[in-house]
């Protein structure tokens, strides 16, 4: 399935129940061409696969005994999946930040952001097979305590099988943790590391050693990267105009927009919503690698 923009409608994903904040389903977005924005977590297991999968435009193909975790407002689209894949969905903001040992939930990076290989698939297609059963049992407050304990049990056994690559005690690891936290925030307020650094009491030079460290790119390609990224999602899975998508993210004038959507891509916002074959395999654009 190829990775080019076809801009249709927005493809409805699925949402959890308000009651529990957790439920099941075979994919949180239909599979076939349209992309979908998610509105919140989505934990996909399969068992006998393969799954194509495309998330914020880099395809991924799931093969047997794979789990993926999606968070929210990433851009997604998916093949037609093997009849036992499963989804279990989640809201945003079901955990607190410290309430899980070494797993923040609802940060940008974590465990099975890529498709993670399981040693045992059955073990967790087990629990995915209760949790959704008791999902769309009677609703009350036993029920959603329970449910809200098998799916805390399902991410640290993610978190076990994905372990963290930087430690949280290293310095430049605790460093970036804040700044992307942070950037979450603010990239449609401000493109600039000096304001990033001010609010988290630190120096440009210190964020952008931490940046390095952990992503090989700089703090400003940090912060450019999350903006193009963003402009990417809106373009393909909304029908919002250029012009709405440069205001949404802090550009004043479509012009400003375009050339920084440009200059990011390779590609103008048009022909990127088009599905350009100019801009290399799969017609996604790599990041650039501007010097500072």
């Amino acid at each position: 399935m190829s990775a080019l923009i076809q801009h249709t409608e927005p493809a409805p994903t699925r949402l959890p129940p308000d009651w529990s904040g957790i439920g099941g389903c075979a994919l949180p977005v239909a599979p076939g061409t349209a992309t979908g924005l998610l509105d919140s977590h989505a934990l996909v297991l399969t068992v006998t696969g393969p799954l194509f999968a495309e998330v914020d435009f880099i395809e991924h193909l799931c093969g047997p005994g794979t789990a993926l975790w999606i968070r929210p407002g990433q851009a997604v689209r998916f093949g037609e999946p093997p009849d036992d894949t499963a989804t279990i969905v989640f809201r945003r903001g079901l955990f607190g930040p410290d309430e899980l040992p070494d797993l923040v939930p609802d940060d940008p990076s974590g465990p099975a952001a890529r498709p993670l290989s399981l040693p045992g698939p059955e073990i967790l297609r087990a629990a995915f097979a209760h949790l959704t059963a008791d999902a769309d049992g009677p609703p009350g407050p036993v029920t959603a305590a329970l449910l809200r304990h098998q799916l805390a049990a399902v991410l640290l056994r993610l978190r076990s099988l994905d372990p963290l690559t930087d430690p949280a005690g290293h310095v430049e690891g605790r460093t970036f943790e804040r700044f992307q936290r942070r950037l979450e925030e603010g990239y449609p307020h401000t493109r600039r590391v000096e304001d990033y650094a001010a609010e988290l009491g630190c120096s440009v030079r210190t964020l952008t050693r931490a940046s390095l460290a952990l992503t090989g790119r700089t703090a400003k390609q940090v912060v450019d990267d999350r903006v193009a990224l963003q402009a990417r999602r809106l373009l393909a899975a909304t029908p919002l105009s250029v012009a709405e998508v440069g205001r949404i993210l802090g550009f004043g004038e479509p012009t400003n927009f375009g050339r920084f959507f440009h200059r990011e891509t390779g590609l103008s916002p048009g022909q990127f919503r088009g599905g350009s074959t100019t801009a290399g395999p799969g017609g996604i654009p790599e990041q650039r690698h501007p010097a500072d």
